[in-house]
């Protein structure tokens, strides 16, 4: 009889090992998705921006295994940003990215702010959907990616 997994999502700082090897494979699948893309081009997510006071960086395991991470940044008193919001393929379609992004939207309310904001390109469709089934709508631009085509928000 098998077992179910255990899901653990810990609050976890940015710079860890663990974090820099998950970001690592997110810079990968981006960079595999947006040819041309990099990673120093992007907009800053530096690991003290994703940690107290103003942000959190949460890391996924499953059965102790890393194979997620996530992050909110400050970009004002009243919103976050989430970012680098990553899955490993062996996690992929299991309802791990909707857990992971409640958990970063309760760190969110938890730290005080009323609204959060993601973005995220065509050429990630289950990105994209999980962001609109969880209530993320569309707005104006607010960062200058070029490979950004839905900028999103919600209210907390």
């Amino acid at each position: 009889m098998a077992c179910d997994p255990e899901l653990t999502l810990a609050l976890e700082p940015a710079d860890t090992a663990t974090s820099g090897e998950l970001q690592r494979a997110f810079f990968a699948d981006i960079a595999s998705r947006y040819p041309g893309w990099d990673p120093g081009r992007s907009q800053s997510a530096d690991p003290f921006e994703l940690g107290p006071p103003g942000g959190a960086w949460v890391v996924v395991y499953i059965d102790e295994r890393p194979v997620g991470c996530g992050g909110l940044k400050a970009l004002d008193s009243e919103t976050a940003e989430i970012r680098r919001v990553f899955l490993d393929q062996s996690a992929r379609g299991r309802g791990i990215g909707r857990r992971l992004l409640q958990e970063l939207e309760i760190h969110a309310r938890q730290l005080g702010y009323q609204r959060v904001r993601l973005t995220t390109g065509d050429r990630q469709p289950e990105a994209l959907g999980l962001f609109q089934a969880a209530g993320y709508l569309e707005i104006l631009a607010f960062n200058g990616n070029p490979f950004t085509r839905h900028w999103m928000e919600k209210t907390l």
